[in-house]
């Protein structure tokens, strides 16, 4: 994984992915117009920051990265994948495309934001994934939307995610109502759980080869100068994670 500046944007960008046919960024706080508690490259509103404020960033993030046409969603916690759309806003967690020069964005702090490409169908996916969506793993359902939109094959797929909550800060003291049985294997000390480690054993599960999924290995709650963290503080910015099949 590679840490890259543009213009005072600080972003994230990883090895598996090709450069010429495929742009990403995972965002990181740094190079936006947000004023603290959301400085400064947030990119939602959901907390309470000035909607102009966060136009601006989206802005500044699409500039740096050459993508005029976007797609988002209205993202709910769910394990739903959709085919992206610029003119709709779905309610699901997950999205996939075949369509060249279309962004697809995810938001999120705390939870991870994947992206999947399939190199040999030239198909993309975004994908919000919080430990709500690895009980309904939503990975899964995203190798199954893309083999049946597709025919994507799981051991071509290459993933990559984002920053997000590392072990040593998910704490789940609920864990024997809100996680199944066959998460407790991930499970140290009292109450703790690896969900970096969930999310490999799923896409290992559906098929996906181990030397094809990248971490960036980086805790939005400990990175506190890189990162915004929801269970570090409820009043938070949130990152975006972008892909787009390149027109070029």
């Amino acid at each position: 994984m590679q840490r890259l500046n543009v213009s005072g944007v600080e972003f994230l960008q990883f090895d598996l992915f090709p450069k010429k046919t495929l742009r990403h960024a995972s965002f990181l706080k740094h190079g936006g117009h947000s004023q603290t508690p959301f400085a400064s490259l947030n990119f939602s509103t959901r907390a309470g920051d000035c909607a102009q404020k966060v136009s601006l960033n989206l802005q500044k993030a699409q500039t740096v990265l050459g993508i005029s046409c976007l797609s988002r969603l209205e993202q709910c916690h769910s394990a739903h994948v959709v085919e992206a759309s610029p003119s709709l806003l779905q309610r699901a967690d997950g999205m996939s495309t075949q369509q060249l020069g279309l962004g697809l964005m995810i938001l999120h702090a705390d939870c991870q934001a994947a992206i999947f490409y399939d190199p040999i169908h030239r198909a993309i996916a975004a994908v919000h994934c919080g430990w709500r969506g690895n009980v309904g793993n939503i990975y899964q359902n995203t190798v199954l939307h893309m083999h049946k939109s597709y025919g994507t094959q799981p051991q071509d797929l290459r993933v990559g995610i984002s920053p997000s909550l590392g072990p040593e800060a998910c704490e789940f003291i609920n864990y024997k109502t809100e996680l199944p049985p066959e998460f407790l294997p991930f499970k140290f000390k009292t109450c703790h759980f690896n969900l970096w480690e969930i999310s490999r054993w799923q896409l290992l599960q559906a098929g996906v080869l181990d030397h094809h999924i990248e971490f960036s290995g980086m805790c939005t709650y400990t990175h506190t100068a890189d990162c915004y963290s929801y269970r570090r503080s409820k009043l938070c910015g949130h990152h975006a994670t972008f892909v787009m099949l390149s027109l070029d």
